[in-house]
C-alpha cells in the first residue's frame, strides 16, 4: 500500500496514494491508524483525494477504525477529499452519519483547530 504521513503538533495526515481501496490496502490502513495513535496522535486526517474507486462498501469499514481510536484518545477523525464515485457508498453505507468527512483537507485542518481551541476553553473554565 502507497501511502505519505504528513505530520504536525495537533494533528496528522494521511494520504493513501492509491487509485483504488479495497481489501488488500484495508489492513494496512487500519494499522497505520492504530501506529499513528500509539505516537500521539489523537487527531487523524485521512486524504482520499487520490483514490478513485472503491467497489465495497465493507473495505470503507476501517475507517471507524480510525475514528473509534481518535474519540477515544479525545481527538477526531475526519476524512477529505473523497470523490463522487466513492461518495455514493459513503452515502448507502451510512459513514457519513459516523465519520466527519470534508472537501478539502484545509476544511479538515480548520476543523481540528476548531475542535482543539474548543477543548482548550472547556478546560479553562472547568479550571476557573
Amino acid at each position: 500500500m502507497k501511502f505519505s504521513t504528513d505530520k504536525h503538533e495537533k494533528y496528522v495526515v494521511l494520504k493513501l496514494d492509491e487509485p483504488k481501496f479495497t481489501n488488500d490496502n484495508t489492513p494496512a490502513l487500519k494499522s497505520e491508524f492504530i501506529l499513528l495513535n500509539t505516537e500521539g496522535y489523537r487527531n487523524i486526517v485521512l486524504d482520499l483525494s487520490a483514490v478513485e474507486e472503491c467497489n465495497d462498501s465493507q473495505d470503507l469499514s476501517c475507517l471507524l477504525v480510525g475514528d473509534r481510536l481518535c474519540k477515544s484518545a479525545g481527538g477526531i477523525f475526519v476524512v477529505s477529499g473523497v470523490r463522487n464515485s466513492i461518495a455514493h457508498i459513503v452515502k448507502i453505507s451510512n459513514l457519513h452519519q459516523v465519520i466527519t468527512f470534508v472537501n478539502k483537507l484545509d476544511e479538515a485542518t480548520d476543523l481540528i483547530f476548531m475542535e482543539e481551541i474548543e477543548k482548550e476553553l472547556r478546560g479553562g473554565v472547568d479550571k476557573g
